[in-house]
């Protein structure tokens, strides 16, 4: 759990393509991207769907049936959330409206055991193989959970350096949708301080060699996001994939759909 993806990152010219489950989010939608092939990890939104749970541990255990990597988007985070996404079974967790480094360092120290961290002991969870991991539970906890931080506010731009800077920070993810909100031009992908915040982030990242991702609009936006190096592209959400599919099925019977 969560070693695929770390597996994935540590590779420099490998780039990592994951989806995002939210409205959608059951088992067997899980099974079908993996059978799909092409992506390497799903995320599951539990931020803005309000994932219980037993729907993440459901996802994740699809995920790894499959052969897919999976981590949660978490609600407005503190440390229970951390915690109960972990031992529900993902390979990690993502923390939204990260706003400082002090808040991202608070991720990483509730979700890692010592000595890097302070998470509660349990291990009777997925992740602790219900209990049978022994103590080789911290160490695989430590090494293979995945921990990312979002970089979708303007305030979080400015303090990016030091969040890429922390220690054991697996990768940071633009929202380009919050932060383009939060710097007041709401939906304004392409805007030169847009444009400039992303290139900020991208030079935090590589100075500190951490990878980062974004969700794209679309293929040319993701094609300047990768030459500005991108690691990581969330191709599409569940629900535009669902549209997709309607518009083109409705397309290819057009004679027998009113126009329009």
């Amino acid at each position: 759990m969560g070693a695929l993806l770390k597996a994935l990152l540590a590779q420099p010219d490998r780039l990592v393509r994951v989806f995002a489950l939210g409205q959608l989010c059951h088992p067997k939608v899980v099974e079908a991207i993996g059978l799909h092939g092409g992506f390497d990890a799903v995320w599951l939104d539990q931020e803005h769907v309000g994932l219980t749970i037993p729907q993440i541990e459901a996802a994740a255990r699809a995920a790894r049936g499959c052969g897919l990597d999976s981590f949660v988007r978490l609600n407005a985070t503190d440390y229970a959330t951390v915690m109960r996404a972990l031992e529900a079974g993902a390979g990690g967790v993502m923390a939204s409206m990260v706003r400082s480094a002090r808040q991202a360092e608070d991720v990483l120290n509730w979700a890692k055991f010592h000595p890097r961290g302070l998470r509660g002991v349990n291990g009777t969870g997925v992740d602790g193989r219900y209990g049978t991991m022994g103590e080789d539970y911290f160490r695989r906890a430590n090494a293979e959970g995945v921990v990312a931080i979002q970089i979708e506010h303007v305030d979080a731009v400015e303090e990016v350096e030091k969040i890429a800077a922390l220690p054991d920070l697996d990768f940071l993810f633009i929202g380009p949708a919050d932060l383009s909100q939060s710097m007041g031009i709401p939906g304004d992908w392409e805007h030169p301080r847009m444009r400039a915040a992303v290139e900020r982030v991208s030079q935090a990242a590589r100075r500190y060699n951490v990878p980062w991702a974004i969700l794209p609009r679309d293929a040319g936006h993701a094609r300047r996001c990768v030459d500005m190096g991108c690691r990581i592209l969330s191709i599409g959400i569940d629900v535009w994939f669902l549209h997709a599919g309607v518009r083109a099925w409705k397309a290819d019977f057009g004679e027998f759909f009113p126009a329009g």
